[in-house]
């Protein structure tokens, strides 16, 4: 299952990628196993990818150790939202951070990054829709922030969002991609499993891919 839904994807991503006269190879697709058990993960695991998301520090730490013992060569991103609290959680765990999104979150990062001596590529996550219930800095605080950052010693990969639910994404996509070229960064973490064709087609190098690899999520009992 596991396998053949990864081989499908992957090849909806060369697609998307030759239409728009890019590499595939430029484009990594980010396995989410968010509410997925460990069980669940290895058979990804076993078909050679190593590229996985998650949103929780909590929970990353529950599952992903052990794995990691078994597969040294995986690699974790952080892609939910980050309690500055968690920042030194978060630095030990995970290979790269997608929601750096306001200056508290940035100084303790920062900081953890020089105390554990790890430096950790960092997206900025922008509110690109301005939406009030989700998280990332506003559309017009981006260049303050990504001057921040690297005034910090960050290494700033590049910039993500998540479009509106129920909209078409593609011109937050293209926003987006704008957004990113004006800073002089290359890296665009955006596209979902409804959408990822289309943020490819945009110029994505990090897709998020969950249910269309794993299923839908188990509807809690109750």
């Amino acid at each position: 299952m596991a396998k053949q839904a990864l081989k499908e994807i992957t090849g909806k991503i060369e697609k998307a990628a030759r239409i728009a006269d890019r590499k595939p190879s430029d484009i990594t697709l980010i396995a989410v196993s968010k509410t997925r058990s460990s069980d669940d993960i290895r058979p990804l695991l076993e078909t050679g990818h190593r590229v996985f998301g998650e949103n929780r520090v909590q929970e990353a730490a529950d599952k992903w150790p052990a794995l990691k013992a078994d597969y040294p060569d995986s690699e974790l991103h952080m892609i939910g939202q980050l309690q500055s609290n968690k920042a030194a959680e978060a630095v030990a765990l995970f290979d790269y951070i997608h929601s750096l999104d306001r200056p508290s979150l940035l100084k303790a990062l920062a900081k953890e990054m020089d105390r554990q001596d790890r430096r950790i590529p960092c997206f900025v996550q922008v509110n690109i829709g301005e939406e009030a219930q989700k998280g990332g800095c506003e559309i017009a605080a981006v260049p303050e922030l990504v001057e921040q950052a690297r005034q910090a010693g960050l290494n700033i990969a590049g910039l993500m969002a998540i479009p509106p639910d129920d909209s078409n994404p593609a011109p937050y996509f293209a926003l987006l991609a704008k957004l990113a070229r004006d800073q002089g960064l290359a890296g665009l973490s955006m596209g979902m499993s409804e959408d990822f064709e289309s943020a490819v087609k945009l110029g994505a190098t990090h897709v998020r891919v969950g249910t269309a690899l794993f299923g839908p999520r188990p509807t809690p009992a109750g």
